[in-house]
């Protein structure tokens, strides 16, 4: 089974760690973390201008499907153990997901300062070990 890439900014402390909160609660493995502005997410992103790729995370599904932002966190859950309560509520709620997600993406920066070195040092290695579990 190919896991489903995870575009993330990996130059934002805040970023990795929320990604590294997701990858430890995907234990089959389902999530492959990608770093946005690489070579593998501009293939996996064509076509999307840079602005709106370095905009937010994004989810790639197996048909090639990409969700961003808001958007994506209806099928992330889908893909996480017990999530799906947490889907059915970003579906229900389309336009909440998506404000929630927004007033926490503007706000990443000062999330990312508030965030001890210690838990990026965390999140660095929890996506390390992904990464490398996904190239087996």
């Amino acid at each position: 089974m190919t896991a489903h890439p995870i575009l993330y900014d990996p130059d934002c402390g805040f970023c990795r760690v929320c990604l590294a909160v997701v990858l430890s609660w995907d234990r089959q493995g389902r999530l492959r973390p990608v770093a946005l502005g690489s070579v593998q997410a501009d293939a996996l992103l064509v076509g999307m201008p840079e602005a709106e790729q370095m905009a937010s995370w994004h989810l790639v599904l197996r048909d090639g499907t990409v969700w961003s932002a808001g958007a994506a966190s209806s099928p992330l859950f889908r893909l996480l153990p017990a999530g799906a309560p947490f889907a059915r509520l970003a579906e229900r709620f389309p336009r909440a997901a998506e404000r929630g997600y927004r007033w926490v993406a503007d706000r990443r920066t000062v999330f990312s300062r508030l965030l001890p070195a210690a838990a990026k040092r965390w999140a660095d290695r929890v996506i390390s070990d992904s990464a490398r579990e996904n190239l087996r």
